[in-house]
Order: structure tokens, then sequence, then C-alpha cells
């Protein structure tokens, strides 16, 4: 079996691709909790702003039942490209979406979107065909079931994606808890409320020093 080498994210050269997070096509998420599920979307959407990583935002077919972009991704990315293709399903075919990627000059994508066997595979797919490497995560991207899941998961990873989570991807952005404890503690205890319980542990011992 031919093991691959360790590639790791590197925020100085990645971008985030969030795909299709529409309010029609969350409920067809059924593979995750929603509540769960959307706060691992704005997760990302807050480690991509912490890191300040170029982000793109793109919708599908807004005026049909796909419906508006979840609202609170535009609240975060007042000024990312914001690419409404008016009917291509793989995003990477639409002419705007693919040259707002290229524009950013960066080789790593990390992807997330609705649903992962389509709106997420796709432009996977298609990215890892123009020699990008490509961070699919998994927590952020959702579908109707757990058999759809995995089938597109292994889509992806025998073509060369990486899945991960938005913690895990978190984790290797950062690299060096010296960089910075309080920023990356109080996202993550915003996004995870048991963690909150090791910050509130940090800040009492580091304050009785």
């Amino acid at each position: 079996m031919n093991k691959k080498p360790y590639v790791r994210l590197d925020k100085d050269n990645a971008a985030v691709l969030l795909v299709d997070h529409q309010a029609g096509l969350l409920s067809l998420v059924r593979d995750i909790d929603l509540d769960k599920f959307k706060n691992n979307v704005l997760a990302l959407a807050d480690l991509a702003k912490y890191f300040k990583l170029p982000t793109i935002l793109t919708t599908s077919f807004e005026d049909g039942p796909n419906g508006p972009l979840v609202p609170e991704l535009k609240q975060i990315f007042p000024d990312a490209p914001f690419i409404p293709r008016p009917g291509q399903i793989n995003a990477w075919d639409n002419e705007d979406f693919a040259a707002a990627v290229k524009a950013t000059g960066k080789k790593q994508l990390i992807i997330a979107g609705v649903v992962t066997e389509v709106c997420v595979a796709f432009p996977a797919l298609s990215a890892l065909a123009e020699g990008y490497e490509v961070f699919v995560i998994t927590d952020a991207s959702g579908t109707f079931n757990e058999v759809t899941r995995h089938s597109a998961w292994s889509r992806m990873t025998e073509a060369g994606a990486q899945l991960m989570t938005w913690f895990g991807a978190a984790c290797e952005l950062h690299r060096d808890w010296r960089n910075d404890v309080e920023g990356l503690g109080t996202l993550f205890s915003n996004h995870i409320p048991d963690y909150r319980n090791l910050i509130t542990a940090y800040t009492t011992v580091k304050g009785a020093r």
C-alpha cells in the first residue's frame, strides 16, 4: 500500500471555499444534527476569519428551492467574494467562481458545503484535477445520510483529498499555542461548550500566578 506524505495546512497558502450553505439545502442535511452542523459551519467561518484566510462564498440557484445563503456567513464575511451561480451544479464550472479561487493565489483549498457528494465533491475533484491540494471539512459539510456521505468521502479521498474536521484544521493552521492562547481559545470556547472548562482553568491558574 502506497503511503502518501504528510501534507499539512499552511495558513499562508490556504483559502476557504464555502459552497452552497443555503437555507433550503440545509433542510436536506440528515447525517448530522442540524444545530451541531450549523455550529460547525460558523466555527469554520470564524477560524477562516481568525487566520485571515481568503474566503469565497457561493450559492446555487438561489431563486429556486435551494434558497438564500445562511445570513450569518454574509455577516462574518461582508467583503468576501460572493458568487451566486445561476445554474451550474459544480461551482468550478462557474467562471467567476474559478477565477475568484485562482485570484487568491493559494494552492491549498479548504472546502465545505451542502450537499457533500455534489456541492463539495464536484469542486473538490475539479480542483484536485488542476493541481490544488484539497482539504474537506467533513463536519461542516452535510448530506442525506451516512451511506451518501461515505460514498462521497471515498470518492474524494481516492482522488487525493484530505478529510478533516474544523477543529483539526484550526489546530494544524495554528501549529503552536505560543502563537496565541486567548484568541483561539475563545474561538474554541464559542463553538465547543466543554472547551470553556479548559479556558476557565487556564485563566484561573494564570491569574493566580
